[in-house]
């Protein structure tokens, strides 16, 4: 049934969506794709990246994963999707800014406190890859006193926070931010209303956008 409804689904984006955009997807193929954005964000299915800044195609370069986590830079042969897409970004398409989009409701920050899920023998990887937010944990437990209420909105704007920290470890990055070729962003989506804040490093606080 819900596949079927995409199926509907692409068939009005066809007749209407697509026809409204018929040109720019024509001047993206003949004159390829040019964001200046590279945009972050959590592969949570109510976070839409598009749809949040009411974009166009090729406005941004996206990639999505649990948590909107950033890998610290680590030279070695092994497999790294999101720092290959972070490199692609700023060496080949040459983004001027980097939007880290948090969000509310994260299940990532939520599961790292499920000791059912670290214990869940089929969830290797994903265990793996929450170690991403570890740090953001830690801070946040001390900063709300453990207070329930507060303490996901709170790691996970921790991690927002922790993700550009871990950007920052990558040398190209450090050095297109030392020549002020580069912007970061820590954007925090709230689900419930649609609103967005952005972190402020001089205060340290997440004010509106």
């Amino acid at each position: 049934m819900h596949f079927q409804k995409l199926i509907s689904g692409h068939k009005r984006f066809k007749d209407s969506t697509f026809s409204t955009h018929k040109q720019d997807f024509k001047s993206l193929v003949q004159y390829g794709q040019k964001p200046k954005v590279l945009f972050i964000g959590c592969s949570d299915s109510r976070v839409s990246p598009n749809m949040i800044v009411n974009g166009k195609p090729g406005d941004m370069f996206i990639t999505r994963n649990i948590g909107n986590f950033v890998p610290p830079y680590k030279k070695d042969d092994d497999f790294h999707a999101t720092t290959a897409v972070i490199e692609y970004a700023i060496s080949i398409l040459k983004v001027k800014d980097i939007i880290i989009c948090g969000h509310s409701h994260c299940g990532a920050c939520k599961a790292l406190y499920d000791d059912n899920i670290k214990q869940d023998k089929n969830l290797t990887h994903v265990n793996k890859w929450l170690e991403l937010g570890q740090e953001a944990k830690e801070k946040a437990i001390k900063l709300t006193k453990n207070n329930k209420q507060k303490l996901l909105s709170t790691t996970e704007k921790e991690s927002i926070k922790l993700q550009i920290k871990n950007l920052l470890t990558y040398p190209q990055i450090d050095l297109l931010l030392k020549e002020k070729k580069l912007n970061i962003h820590g954007w925090y989506y709230e689900i419930e209303d649609g609103s967005i804040v952005t972190y402020d490093q001089h205060t340290d606080s997440f004010v509106t956008i």
